[in-house]
């Protein structure tokens, strides 16, 4: 009877012994990447400049993203996108504060609006929008 027990668990162990080393070359395989890390100004080697390039969004894109949770609704007093008297209100402080305001946070407003990844130039542009929109 041990006998048959024998015959059974040992084909089972054999095959996830064998097939074990197939999986995890597999794996390694599937998640393995071909990349290459290029810092600005240093020699990129094989890196083309193309793939350097940040995709570029559109301002609407970007108020959709993060800007539009809060200023859609007027969140945490967020002057909403499109009410003239809200905007008419902060313009006197200039583009300059406005877009440092957006860029680095103010009060309830977080840094960059929700839009992590952002650069000083993109948020410019959306808070030219909103104004935009808004006058």
């Amino acid at each position: 009877m041990k006998n048959k027990y024998y015959l059974i668990i040992l084909p089972i162990c054999v095959l996830f012994l064998f097939n074990g080393k197939k999986y995890d070359e597999s794996v390694i395989e599937r998640i393995h990447l071909q990349v290459n890390v290029c810092v600005e100004g240093q020699d990129c080697g094989q890196a083309s400049q193309s793939s350097l390039v940040k995709a570029v969004r559109s301002n609407e894109q970007i108020y959709a993203s993060g800007c539009a949770a809060c200023h859609d609704a007027g969140v945490a007093g967020a002057p909403v996108t499109g009410n003239v008297s809200q905007w008419a209100s902060r313009m006197p402080k200039g583009m300059e504060m406005l877009v440092n305001n957006a860029y680095n946070g103010y009060n309830a407003m977080p840094a960059k609006g929700l839009c992590a990844d952002c650069s000083k130039e993109e948020i410019a542009a959306v808070v030219k929008y909103m104004i935009e929109k808004s006058t």
